[in-house]
């Protein structure tokens, strides 16, 4: 009765332990081959082995740099995220983005990480990822087909590139070179600055340029959220190439600030229809059946 009154609570007490990872992964380990038979070392002079170094060594790889998209499955505790930006830092690697966040089962958290490299070192990496104790698994996304999403918010100026240049020199106001103070002055004295207009024509462009950032800004699928006296918040939601693309046509009105969430990512569900089973299950018997050489071209 003393057992089955305490086994429960220890299995309990390990499902939710900080090793819960190590423990999946060890329940769901290969069977390990046996090992190779080993052979006596072979007696090298000098002459061979230098030969041997040097005609063996593999050639640089001529793979190129891409974008990889790795998805870790870990345990929701603290340190996880330093370990794994820590073994990526190890190995050189400069992270282009990365999400963190909860799933719906407790104790599991999410990551994805966009980095570039080589497809040998990625997979290096992967590997060493998957070897930390806290980390269920990680999955490579790169040559799958996914869907892409990432959150901007970007606020707009209103008033016009001449204002916005304004903007960039405001804290040279009380400096002490002349050539800045004079650059100043010359933004200032521009003929379309806000400064020089009357307040109706100043309001009159802020609507305008209002109606062509709202207008571009639904072009793309996004809308602005939030509107002031002299700039506009838009809030995207994309691919990180189309984001990219809004940011660059958007950027005449004058981007005072933006904040880009990092790309997630999911991969897409096949779908599989009829015409795929008829052609599976036919097609090796309609091969048996007719002599497709004999067929004419086309």
């Amino acid at each position: 009765m003393m057992l089955r009154t305490i086994l429960p609570k220890t299995l309990i007490r390990q499902s939710s332990s900080s090793t819960s990872a190590l423990a999946y992964k060890q329940l769901h380990k290969h069977s390990t081959k046996p090992p190779l038979p080993t052979l006596e070392t072979p007696t090298w002079d000098a002459n061979s082995a230098v030969s041997s170094i040097i005609y063996e060594t593999p050639a640089p790889s001529t793979q190129p740099r891409k974008p990889h998209v790795l998805n870790c499955l870990v345990q929701n505790e603290p340190g996880v995220l330093s370990k794994i930006s820590g073994t990526l830092a190890g190995r050189g690697f400069n992270i282009d983005s990365l999400i963190v966040c909860n799933t719906e089962v407790k104790d599991l958290s999410r990551m994805t990480i966009v980095l570039k490299g080589q497809d040998s070192v990625i997979e290096q990496a992967r590997r060493q990822i998957e070897d930390l104790v806290p980390v269920y698994a990680v999955l490579n996304y790169t040559n799958s087909e996914m869907v892409k999403r990432e959150l901007m918010l970007a606020r707009v100026s209103l008033l016009g590139s001449e204002y916005f240049e304004d903007l960039l020199l405001h804290h040279h106001q009380n400096a002490t070179n002349e050539n800045e103070k004079s650059l100043v002055e010359k933004i200032r004295e521009q003929k379309f600055h806000p400064s020089n207009l009357v307040p109706s024509e100043v309001l009159r462009l802020k609507h305008e340029h209002l109606n062509d950032v709202t207008q571009l800004a639904q072009n793309f699928g996004a809308r602005v959220v939030d509107i002031s006296e002299s700039s506009c918040i838009v809030e995207l939601a994309a691919k990180p190439s189309r984001i990219s693309a809004f940011l660059k046509l958007i950027e005449p009105f004058g981007v005072l600030e933006c904040i880009r969430s990092g790309m997630m990512a999911l991969p897409r569900t096949r779908l599989k229809s009829k015409h795929d089973d008829i052609d599976e299950d036919t097609e090796g018997k309609i091969s048996d059946l007719v002599d497709i050489s004999q067929l004419p071209p086309g």
